[in-house]
This record gives structure tokens, sequence and C-alpha cells, in this order.
């Protein structure tokens, strides 16, 4: 009953914003409305993949996920392989990025990426972000910016929530599938500063066999003045889940398309945070305390290293992250300099990975305790060299310490390690709104420091290679930015080389170091509003990516997306009325180091149509518009069924896209 009441609604309005010869009506006249992506860059930005996104780019744009907020970022992608509570799989510049290793995040300047989590490194989990509240999004791309530090090689986000809102609001959605969205802010003048406080709650069955039964709360108070801001924000979720599955099993009728092998799967997780940031001057600073927990169960082989009980198997992450940063700006003549240090310690109470039997424990396979702990200090200056020509130089020096103890004794023990990472930036304005960029730096993203411990494998008790610290990235890159009038644009070609690059290994749901890797490419990101009551954005990113040091037809990384588009517009078709239509596509991809497996190619396209009368608001979104049948992420191992033969079969394991579905919100401005 939902789609159908939903698309009356949706017919019910466009008698209402049919067109004049003379052009769509505009909004609000009075109304100025500030998008991120049009904001000026030229003369600001020292690349030309960097930039902001505001809240007016996605406060009209459909979303499934909150991870997909992450999809601003121009040539980004955000799948899920698992359940809604779970962080979303990342792909950009040619990168599986799984849930973040090369993909730094933060929050209001807190870190999000997980250190030697218990699902994977650099687990990046951003469901407890209320969308509403995001002011902006700053993004770079690349090795090349000095305060960037772990993760941060294929790109960075940095999420600002507001300090106050326009009015206080209440909004309730309800859905296809059984989703129900309520959220409820406001803020208000207290003192010398603002208070703004909201909470969130979503409950849905998905649209899978097995009911989903997500049940997820959200809530944020934040106070700030003009020189200063303290939040404090809590998350909690549950769900069972439908993780990918075998096509096999689908193809001969065994289980639907949205069915499940094992029925016992899902998750929790939690995370409560205190965020302080301030500026004095030209100094800025922040400071940090959060912890978080994570139980994840999850089967990927069946009965393929277990025939009598199963493979089922559950990572527990919990841990207390603290730290801040701080950076001081100067100018001395024709130098501008900036100059910064961070520091991070992840108090790591219980990492565990545990075999077992329709979700209880079983067995042990390993847990332990960790304590790692880091500082960076890095310096950047600013060179004018000519009116119109920038040079910027910036040195980051990282290091890291450890210290494991874990169940066996023969895994445990002390480490340090530390990385010098130089980059370079040329800016040249070669006329007015047009500026031109070269760029060359390294980075690195850390690797899981159980791994640089261990000497015993705690499945097979074989011993065991110890990993690096830190693998280094370097890259290099060539761009150019045009602002003309109502047009932003940017071009770059990319080059990117990783000592050592991570990959998803299907049967222990983690990822594990591999050969080094290469990747060419080039990216294209454009905004233009034509008319002031259309907006059209759109980006495009090639790739290419191959491990290094191998044979060439054993080169091939797996999940390596080639290709990335995705774009849409946006229309005031009339005072008050509102369409935005969405479309992303990503191109088929290796799943195997030969190329001989490879994934389809997906495509979506929302729509969503949004009224604004008085203090109401009425919105549609329609997700997965044309009801594609694509798959949202696959891979290629081996797994065994009941009754199948004792090695497995090789096969193509694949977590379909969501399909067609609606979802109708109202909200009420106070």
């Amino acid at each position: 009953m939902i789609h159908r009441s939903a698309l009356s609604l949706a017919f019910a309005l466009v008698p209402s914003i049919a067109w004049a010869s003379d052009g769509p009506p505009v909004a609000d006249p009075d109304e100025i409305i500030v998008y991120g992506r049009g904001l000026e860059q030229v003369g600001v930005a020292t690349s030309g993949s960097a930039g902001v996104v505001g809240y007016a780019d996605f406060e009209k744009r459909p979303i499934s996920r909150v991870g997909e907020l992450a999809e601003n970022v121009p040539g980004l992608i955000a799948t899920q392989h698992s359940g809604s509570g779970k962080a979303n799989q990342f792909f950009l510049r040619g990168f599986n990025l799984d849930h973040g290793t090369d993909l730094a995040g933060s929050v209001d300047g807190a870190p999000v990426n997980m250190r030697s989590h218990g699902h994977g490194q650099g687990y990046l989990d951003l469901n407890f972000l209320i969308p509403e509240l995001v002011e902006r999004i700053d993004y770079t791309k690349g090795p090349y910016h000095a305060a960037d530090g772990d993760f941060a090689s294929a790109g960075s986000m940095r999420f600002v929530t507001k300090a106050r809102l326009a009015r206080p609001f209440a909004e309730l959605t309800g859905g296809s599938f059984g989703y129900w969205r309520g959220v409820a802010a406001g803020s208000g003048d207290v003192g010398n500063g603002t208070v703004l406080a909201a909470v969130e709650g979503t409950v849905s069955d998905g649209p899978w066999v097995l009911d989903e039964n997500l049940r997820k709360v959200n809530a944020l108070i934040k106070y700030s003045t003009s020189d200063w801001s303290l939040g404090l924000a809590g998350y909690s979720s549950r769900w069972t889940s439908t993780d990918q599955v075998p096509e096999r099993a689908i193809a001969s009728g065994m289980i639907q398309r949205l069915g499940f092998i094992d029925p016992n799967l899902g998750g929790r997780a939690g995370r409560i945070a205190l965020t302080f940031n301030g500026k004095s001057g030209d100094t800025t600073f922040s400071a940090f305390a959060m912890g978080s927990r994570l139980q994840l169960t999850s089967n990927f082989t069946y009965f393929l290293n277990d025939p009598a009980n199963g493979d089922q198997f559950r990572q527990v992450d919990r841990r207390g992250v603290f730290g801040g940063s701080v950076s001081h700006a100067l100018t001395s003549g024709s130098v501008a300099w900036r100059v910064g240090a961070d520091m991070r310690w992840d108090r790591i109470g219980k990492v565990g990975l545990y075999r077992t039997s329709a979700g209880a424990i079983t067995s042990t396979v390993r847990q332990d305790r960790v304590d790692e702990y880091s500082g960076g200090l890095f310096g950047e200056a600013q060179i004018t060299m000519a009116p119109h020509l920038r040079l910027v130089l910036g040195l980051r020096a990282d290091a890291l310490g450890y210290n494991v103890r874990s169940d066996l004794a023969d895994n445990s023990g002390p480490g340090s390690a530390a990385i010098v990472s130089p980059k370079a930036a040329l800016a040249w304005k070669a006329a007015d709104g047009i500026e031109l960029y070269a760029n060359y730096g390294q980075g690195y993203h850390s690797n899981d420091v159980r791994g640089a411990a261990i000497t015993v494998d705690p499945a097979t008790g074989d011993s065991a290679d110890r990993v690096p610290v830190f693998a280094r990235s370097r890259g290099a890159e060539l761009g150019v930015r045009v602002e003309r009038g109502s047009l932003n644009a940017s071009m770059v070609g990319f080059w990117l080389d990783l000592a050592s690059e991570l990959v998803f290994v299907g049967d222990a749901g983690s990822t594990e170091p591999n050969d080094a890797s290469r990747r060419f490419g080039t990216e294209l990101a454009l905004f233009w509003r034509p008319a002031r009551w259309l907006t059209v954005d759109g980006s495009a990113a090639l790739t290419r990516a191959r491990f290094r040091g191998v044979a060439s037809s054993q080169s091939f990384i797996p999940g390596a997306t080639p290709l990335v588009l995705g774009g849409g517009l946006t229309a005031d078709l009339a005072p008050g009325y509102t369409a935005t239509v969405r479309v992303r596509h990503f191109a088929s991809a290796p799943l195997i180091e030969d190329n001989s497996q490879r994934s389809e190619a997906t495509t979506l396209v929302n729509l969503g149509l949004y009224r604004k009368t008085g203090r109401l608001r009425i919105g549609i979104d329609i997700l997965n518009l044309f009801d594609a049948k694509d798959p949202d992420i696959s891979y290629f191992y081996a797994s065994r069924l009941s009754e199948e033969p004792t090695g497995g079969v090789d096969d193509r394991h694949i977590h379909p896209v969501e399909p067609r579905q609606v979802r109708i919100s109202v909200r009420l401005l106070v």
C-alpha cells in the first residue's frame, strides 16, 4: 500500500508544477541558498581534487542509508554487503576501500577510522551521523596534504556539524518494508552561546526474506560560542543481517534473490563521543574522547572449514579513543606558514575473533588487548612566488607505538615505528576563474598492529609472518579548476603507488596485506546552475589499478572498479516545489587477480519530490526508481553449502541492491 499511496501523492503534485511558457517560477525570491560546491576555490584550494560540500548540496537528495552522505565526494561510491548497522564498503580512485583502509574520515575533529579493529583495519562507520545536522563536508584526495595523516592515501572527509538551526523541526518518515524514522532537533541561545540538541530513531525490516529488525537511536547535544564548541553524541544500533550469498544458491532456487543462508547473523554497535573545538587568534585546537563497541556475527563460507558445526564466527571490538590536535597559522612576508600536531591513543579493551554456532560462541580463535598510541607533527609553507603563482611545501612526521597483550603469549609484545612524508603543490591562476595545479606527496596507512606482533597463526598453529606497521603511499596529480559564473568544474589526472594493498579475505571476513599496487586515473567534477531554478552536478572517474611486481596475468586488484559515474538534477519547478533525480553507476570490476571473474555493473536511479508550504515540508523519495536487479557488491571465493563437496565450490557471492521502495516524510518547522 505504501507504493500506491506514495505514487498517488506524487501524481497529485504534477499539475501544480506545470511550467509557464517563460520558464519555471523560482522559489522564495528572498531566500539565499549557499551551495558548498558553488563556493570559490580558485586561490584557496591547493589541488584540483579538493573541495567542500554544504548542506544545501544534499538537503534534497534521496539516500537509502547514512553512509551515502560520503557519495557527496565526487567519484566516491558507498555500498553495503551486510546489515544496515554495519559500516559501508567504500570505493574511490580504483580502491575497494573495504570499510575505510585508505579513506580517512572525521566528525567535528574526532577521527572515525578505527585502528587494529575487530572487523577490519581502518573501520569507518558513519551510522551515528544525523544527516540534517551536517553543515558541510571538506574533502581532499591523494596524499598531498600535510594535515592528513593515517588512512588518507585515497582521500579524506571532514564532516562538520551545525552550531545552530534556523528553526526547530520535527520530521517523521515512513516507507516500504517497515521503514520508520523520526528526528527532532532545535537550537536556542543560552548565555553567550547556542545549544543545539537532536534525537533520531530508526526501525526497519528491510526488503530481505529474513527481517533485518534494525533498531537505531542517535542523539546529539552541542554548545557553541564564537570561539569554541563542546559536543556530546551517542549512538546505539542492533540488526539482523543478510550477508552476501552464493549465486548458485539463487540460480538453483534454493533461496530467493533476497534470501539468506544463515539466519543467525547480525550485530550490535554503539558509540559515545565528547568533542571540543576552539580557536584563539590564529590557533585552532580540538580534543576528543570516545567509547565504541561492535559485535558482529558473520558466515561467508558456511560449511567449508567445519562441516559439522559450520563456519560462523563473531568479531568483537570494545575500545576508548582519546586525543586531540592543534594548529597555528602565521604570515611572514610572502610566506604563509601553518604548523600543527595531533595525537591519539586507542585503549582497546577487547578485540576478539570467536567461532560460533547458531549465534552462540563455541571457541576462541584469538582475543587481545591492545594499546596503540601515535603522534604527528606537520608543517606547511605557502610561498607567493608571483601575483598568481603559489608554491606549497609540506612535511609530516608520524610515530606510532603499541603493546599487544594476546591470549597467546607468542603473539604479544610492544613495538614502534615512524614515518616521514613530504608534500608539494604548485597552483597557478592562469586567468580569472581558472587555476592549474601540480601535486606530489607521500602518505601511508597503518596496518593492524596485531599483525606486527604476531609469530603464530592462532587458527592453525603454524608460524606467521609479521607485517610492517606502516604501508607507504606515493602519488602525484595534475589538475585544472574552472569557476566562471554559475559553473564550477575541475579535472585531474593522478598516479598513486601503495607499498602494500589491503585485500578482503572472504573466509576470514577481514583484510590482509597483499602486494604493492599502482593506479593511474582521471576524474571530472561539475557543478552548474544554468538557471536560478536548476542545479546540475556530476562526476566521472576512470582508473587503471594493478598489482606491481607480479606477472601481468595475475596483476588485477580484486574489487578495483575502473569506472564510476554519478550526478543529478535538482529543479525548483514552482514556488515551494522541488524535484531531484540522481544516478550512480559503477562498472564491472575484477574479482580475482587473473580477471577471469568479474562483478556485474551496477546502476541506480533515485527520485525525490518535495513540497514546502508554510511550516510544513512533505517529501517523497523513490529509491531504485527502475527496480534494478544489480548487485550492491560482489566477491569471488570458495564456500560450501550442505551436501556439497568437501573442498567447496568457487563462486561469485553477491549482496543485491535493495528493490524499489518509497519513503514519505513530513517535516514540521516549529
